[in-house]
């Protein structure tokens, strides 16, 4: 019995292998989603860019852009961007899917437009987050993401990345 678990874990394992994440390999991708601050009435479309680099099949270094949102209210609009450096762990779940997890640091960027006034605010916060993938080939897969960033901004959101 514990033989025929050992051998179909190891099939498993090796089977996931197939489309995990190379080493030593780029990968570049996009994303869409939604941001909440929770102090705040701000809910709004997110999208993004990313890119990584693979050091292992279960580690990676990736650098992103987001735009988190744009409020319009009457003259008065506001907007926020993120720019982050995160380190990723990834763990297969089989032969296709895989979980991982996500710390880094991200400089945000909210700016604030109306008449007679002009104001810009940046801090950098850490992010953390969770997520799961799926490898539709060995180079295209799509991911599920939540970001926490700092203990009021949130992210939930869906992407495509290529692996070359």
């Amino acid at each position: 019995m514990i033989k025929n678990i050992a051998a179909a874990a190891t099939l498993l394992i090796a089977s996931s292998a197939a489309f995990a994440a190379q080493p030593n390999t780029f990968y570049a991708g996009v994303d869409a989603g939604k941001t909440r601050i929770s102090n705040d009435d701000f809910k709004e479309t997110s999208y993004g860019v990313f890119a990584g680099y693979n050091v292992t099949n279960g580690f990676a270094v990736e650098a992103g852009y987001r735009r988190m949102g744009e409020d319009e209210r009457g003259a008065y609009k506001a907007s926020a961007d993120a720019y982050s450096v995160s380190g990723i762990g990834t763990l297969p779940v089989g032969e296709s899917f895989n979980v991982f997890g996500r710390v880094g640091l991200t400089q945000l960027d909210a700016r604030v437009r109306g008449p007679g006034i002009r104001e810009f605010n940046g801090t950098v916060r850490a992010v953390v987050g969770v997520g799961v993938g799926y490898s539709f080939t060995p180079n295209i897969a799509g991911r599920l993401e939540f970001q926490k960033t700092g203990s009021d901004i949130r992210n939930l959101s869906a992407g495509l990345a290529y692996q070359f």
